[in-house]
């Protein structure tokens, strides 16, 4: 028999009161009135703007448990709410509480932004990534309708994230040709959103979102501690997953570590499936050098690749990088390519990919750059230009490191680490909203990379 809308957020309730405590169901579930039932779609009315993401930040999960229980695979649940206008005491109604749900958005074919070398064919297979390339073809055939959404990547540097991400997104591109698909970065995400909040556009952003079928965000760690993009991710989240499009993230690090990320993210990325990739084993570095030499229209001796794959171990962009090199020097020097000319190459490559970025060399740098004495991000002063060339120092230790806390507070006259991670903050901060800041952070980074190089 057909449950009519009362009926069914009668059973939601029922299976909602054995998940949560007598008062906590009083508080939260009771004044909520089921509205209306149609393809199943369950609209409810909530009381206040506070109860609405009170449930959201807090019992998601028992929600969409109940709605699945109740309306099967393809049961969705939508808000309203009614809010006060100031004057008047009536109340009128609001759908629109998700900046998403907004109907009548014509679609429109957008750039994917996708690497087209990056595919499936060049992509190599091996255990350190069997599962997670297997989840990426299932993903292509049938975006946002397989249990991977989100898919979250996450590995080492060189790993190949960026690599499968892509392909995922090229293949999706290929077998559904009217899907709109957008890679995207951090960084544009930021911009983006400081653009539309200075030009007071943020609908015609929100609009753009809402006309994406496929989303990938590449190396979300960089979204640590900026709020409004978070808030702005958080939406798109709810509004992907409610109406079946596909969402792909990649990560240095599995969610639970991610820093500055909220909890209520955190959460939902955990929904779909978290793919780890690994360090590759030797059979898997060895089919990534053929291929490469492959696509280069050239082959090593045996002994040459076998040497390569014991040296180069934990990064494939290091792998390839060295068969360039050592392509390059045998055609530019004319030389025969044998263990000899490997070795060279790999103990330049390998010295330069060894050296460190000390937080000593950070400290130069920024204060080269802001016509500081280095022993001034040491001391106590609380001068304006000093503290910000600190917290500035703090940041680029924090990104270029990775040391916790507490060691890098060390550094800076020994700074407790309360201090360290509140310098931190002020600077994701400044980032959020100043457009020049952020430029002067990038020239700072490109300063330190550069001292690495020579």
């Amino acid at each position: 028999m057909k449950l009519n809308h009362t009926e069914a957020w009668s059973e939601c309730l029922t299976i909602i009161r054995n998940e949560i405590n007598d008062k906590s169901f009083s508080t939260w579930f009771s004044p909520i009135k089921a509205v209306k039932l149609e393809n199943n779609v369950l609209t409810i009315q909530v009381p206040t703007k506070m109860s609405y993401e009170w449930l959201e930040d807090k019992y998601i999960i028992q929600l969409k448990k109940a709605i699945l229980a109740v309306l099967g695979s393809k049961g969705r649940l939508e808000y309203i709410l009614p809010i006060e206008t100031p004057y008047a005491k009536s109340k009128k109604l609001n759908k629109n509480i998700n900046p998403f749900a907004i109907p009548g958005i014509k679609k429109v074919k957008i750039d994917s932004n996708l690497n087209v070398n990056y595919k499936f064919e060049n992509y190599i297979q091996g255990d350190c990534n069997k599962m997670a390339r297997s989840a990426g073809v299932a993903i292509s055939k049938k975006p946002g309708r397989t249990p991977f959404n989100p898919m979250i990547i996450y590995g080492g540097v060189g790993l190949g994230k960026t690599h499968l991400a892509h392909a995922i997104g090229n293949e999706i591109k290929r077998m559904h040709p009217n899907h709109n698909i957008l890679y995207t970065t951090p960084e544009e995400f930021t911009n983006q959103i400081v653009n539309s909040i200075r030009n007071d556009t943020m609908n015609d952003l929100v609009k753009s979102y809402r006309n994406i079928d496929t989303l990938i965000l590449d190396d979300i760690q960089f979204l640590g501690g900026r709020s409004k993009s978070l808030e702005m991710l958080f939406n798109i989240f709810n509004e992907f997953h409610q109406n079946g499009k596909q969402l792909i993230i990649t990560s240095d690090r599995q969610p639970k570590d991610l820093e500055g990320m909220e909890d209520r993210l955190i959460s939902r990325f955990k929904w779909g499936l978290v793919a780890d990739l690994q360090t590759p084993e030797f059979e898997t570095r060895m089919a990534i050098i053929e291929d490469k030499l492959k696509e280069e229209d050239i082959e090593f001796p045996s002994a040459v690749k076998e040497y390569i794959c014991y040296n180069i171990k934990n990064n494939i962009r290091e792998l390839e990088g060295v068969c360039t090199s050592i392509i390059a020097r045998a055609t530019l020097s004319d030389r025969e390519v044998n263990i000899e000319l490997a070795k060279e190459t790999i103990q330049k490559f390998v010295t330069f990919s060894d050296k460190k970025i000390s937080i000593e060399n950070i400290k130069h740098v920024v204060a080269n750059h802001f016509h500081l004495d280095i022993n001034l991000l040491d001391s106590k002063s609380r001068k304006r230009d000093i503290v910000n060339a600190r917290q500035v120092s703090m940041y680029l230790a924090r990104n270029f490191t990775k040391q916790s806390y507490g060691s890098i507070g060390a550094y800076f006259g020994g700074k407790d680490h309360s201090t360290v991670m509140y310098s931190i903050r002020q600077v994701k901060n400044q980032l959020d909203v100043d457009e020049i800041f952020r430029e002067k952070i990038n020239t700072l980074e490109k300063e330190v990379q550069f001292t690495l190089e020579n």
